[in-house]
């Protein structure tokens, strides 16, 4: 028997395939979601002259995003594919010399390492027998080996000894022990026991070595020292890991005996070491933990042997992230959000920020998010490159140089078809008069004559930041004829630290009074409803959603997608419960109860009248559906018209597959109209 979701599921697709027959073809359509593209991770050749990139596609057939590598040249001349098997290709990364591409794909349901030769087109598989997927892969300086990530498992020796269970007989599942501190994450389902580590194969495949030792996690970007003899990994290798959410340090790992030599031991996370071509200096993102909702992440260089920790900019108040060397050593290239637009920048050894390319994205699909990366090489920076009106391109630029956008990944999905115009524009909220960012979006052949229904629609993070850049669902409402509104009220980041920390052991503080603001002054322009007011959001915006109808019942309607609704619960069942009491809160949430209940959703139900729907990922551990339950049931008792969505295998991300993206859009403008007035 169908559940009830897949029920309503098989009636949506059936009813969004027979109205897109009757449909203006040049209007965002639910169904173009299976036909959106969009790059991601361009690495640049070390000549310059080239990128590879992930194409990255929906199939419809399976209802899975599919990726496969492309080459394009940087003069625009030129653009192909590389990889055609798999499609499941990722992290292309290039030899020293350039002859070859070394990459993560599918050999069967496994992932292995793989190497493409650019001459010949030959491609071979690296490693053998991987039990897991290989992450984080990177050549060596002279080219001889490649290094990768991988997780090690434990195998646990049984919690109690049981008698054998006779030749032939069936019984239960065996019981799950957890001891564990993290025992899960959202995304990942109940964790395997053990620890990432790094490992290195050579150049010409064989069986791989483990470097890293230890019960820790040595996980993300690493750096190969410049003689190739060592490895530079972040790591937390205290006792009480498990305790220390944020905190980590560089380590240099030698490849001939395993042995650690610590080279930064900060209070606060030291991640993303890169090591300069002269191999002289170290460059790395971090800060001193002061227990802060959100830290700016500073650039810090070092000697190569440690000595000399300096950061290079204090005073520029944005957090930097992926550092890459610049060929002659003498600065950094970095990514940073500013006000709602992503960049790539360029700091010299004395500090001077100067930035380089903008509009960096176009990866996050869903919403408007920060999204995206860069490389560099041969003075030639290649980026994912968005637009309100696109999804990821790949585009490069060379400092002080214009940029050319080398492809045009969704020009046949919407070269011929009318998208909503999207505004920015700032304004005064009720509080403090503090000065606050928001986007417009309007419905395609806008009439300003005519009243139209708003969408007010409340990013997550909640230390997070919307943009300028492109949006499925908030084009898909205003292809429903809906003005959508987007704001980033006080905690948003890429504003500064002291604006992000407004909501600090206080959130949702004023938010509510920000986005309020931000309504009354749309309204005021004229050709907004003000009786069809509409809110939604996720995560950090499903609790604004939440909290919203609990202080104001001028809304028609609302969906609150995966929010938290009771703080107290939500800190010990969510899977990062180490972190938030720690950083959200001024205290545990059993010494003070009273400041998780006041800032809870669950506190404003009495005076809920909205009808709300709350959708969530059965499998979401960020936000357990046991949130949205407590609503739905608080609701129900009080006879307010709700709707409880379970989105089956989804996690916190619900739109992991390209259906659900679609069916997450058609119920939230299902429930709209059935309370939009006419």
């Amino acid at each position: 028997m169908l559940s009830r979701f897949a029920m309503v599921l098989a009636c949506c697709n059936t009813a969004i395939w027979a109205a897109e027959t009757e449909a203006d073809r040049r209007l965002f359509q639910l169904q173009d979601v299976f036909e959106l593209e969009h790059a991601s991770d361009p690495q640049v050749s070390p000549d310059g002259k080239h990128v590879v990139y992930v194409r990255n596609a929906m199939d419809i057939m399976t209802d899975r995003a599919i990726s496969t590598l492309w080459v394009a040249a940087t003069d625009g001349k030129a653009h192909r594919p590389l990889t055609t098997g798999s499609r499941h290709d990722q992290s292309p990364r290039w030899s020293p010399d350039g002859t070859r591409i070394a990459y993560v794909g599918k050999d069967g349901d496994r992932s292995h390492v793989f190497c493409r030769w650019i001459a010949s087109g030959e491609t071979a598989r690296m490693t053998g027998n991987l039990t897991e997927t290989p992450m984080d892969l990177a050549w060596s300086p002279d080219g001889e080996w490649l290094a990768f990530s991988m997780l090690v498992e434990n195998k646990p020796k049984p919690f109690v000894d049981l008698p054998a269970k006779p030749k032939g007989a069936t019984w239960a599942e065996p019981f799950t022990v957890i001891r564990n501190m993290r025992y899960r994450a959202d995304g990942s389902g109940y964790l395997k026991d053990g620890f990432r580590h790094l490992f290195v194969i050579p150049a010409d495949g064989g069986t791989p070595r483990q470097v890293t030792t230890g019960d820790f996690h040595h996980a993300g970007h690493f750096a190969w020292s410049h003689d190739g003899e060592s490895l530079i990994v972040s790591a937390n290798r205290e006792k009480e890991w498990a305790r220390q959410p944020r905190e980590s340090d560089l380590f240099e790992v030698s490849l001939k005996d395993g042995a650690y030599r610590q080279l930064t031991d900060r209070n606060g996370p030291d991640e993303s070491p890169a090591v300069s071509p002269d191999g002289k200096l170290i460059a790395w993102v971090g800060f001193e933990d002061r227990y802060l909702g959100y830290q700016v992440a500073l650039l810090s260089v070092m000697n190569r042997d440690g000595s000399n920790k300096r950061v290079l900019n204090t005073t520029f108040d944005r957090s930097f992230e992926s550092p890459v060397w610049s060929d002659d050593s003498q600065g950094v290239y970095v990514q940073y959000d500013d006000q709602g637009v992503t960049h790539v920048g360029y700091l010299n050894l004395e500090g001077q920020v100067q930035k380089v390319a903008s509009h960096v994205g176009g990866v996050t699909l869903g919403r408007p998010y920060s999204s995206g990366s860069f490389s560099m090489q041969a003075g030639t920076v290649a980026y994912t490159s968005g637009t309100v009106l696109r999804p990821a391109d790949v585009s490069v630029t060379r400092s002080g140089g214009k940029p050319r956008q080398l492809t045009e990944l969704n020009d046949d999905l919407f070269g011929h078809k009318t998208l909503g115009k999207v505004e920015d524009f700032y304004f005064e909220s009720s509080v403090a008069a503090r000065k606050i960012h928001a986007w417009l979006v309007y419905p395609p052949n806008f009439d300003s004559k005519k009243k139209y229904p708003l969408i007010l629609e409340i990013h997550g993070g909640p230390f997070a930041n919307y943009g300028s850049r492109f949006s499925t669902e908030v084009q898909l409402y205003a292809a429903a004829g809906y003005v959508v509104l987007y704001v980033n009220p006080q905690g948003s980041t890429s504003y500064g630290e002291d604006f992000a920390n407004l909501i600090h052991h206080k959130y949702p503080a004023d938010d509510y009074h920000d986005l309020m603001s931000a309504v009354d002054v749309v309204i005021k322009r004229g050709f907004v409803d003000s009786k069809n007011l509409f809110v939604t959001g996720g995560s950090g915006g499903g609790i604004l959603t939440a909290w919203i109808v609990g202080k104001t019942n001028r809304f028609r309607a609302a969906v609150s997608a995966k929010p938290v609704i009771n703080w107290y619960s939500f800190a010990l069942t969510s899977d990062g419960y180490p972190y938030f009491s720690k950083y959200w809160f001024p205290a545990q949430p059993w010494d003070k109860p009273e400041e998780y209940l006041k800032r809870s959703p669950i506190s404003l139900v009495g005076n809920v009248k909205t009808p709300t729907m709350l959708m969530t990922g059965e499998e979401d551990y960020r936000t357990p559906i046991s949130e949205s339950e407590q609503f739905y049931a608080a609701l129900q008792l009080r006879n307010i018209d709700t709707a409880l969505v379970r989105v089956p295998g989804a996690s916190h991300g619900i739109v992991a597959r390209p259906s659900r993206l679609m069916v997450k859009v058609a119920h939230i403008l299902k429930w709209f109209e059935m309370y939009r007035l006419p």
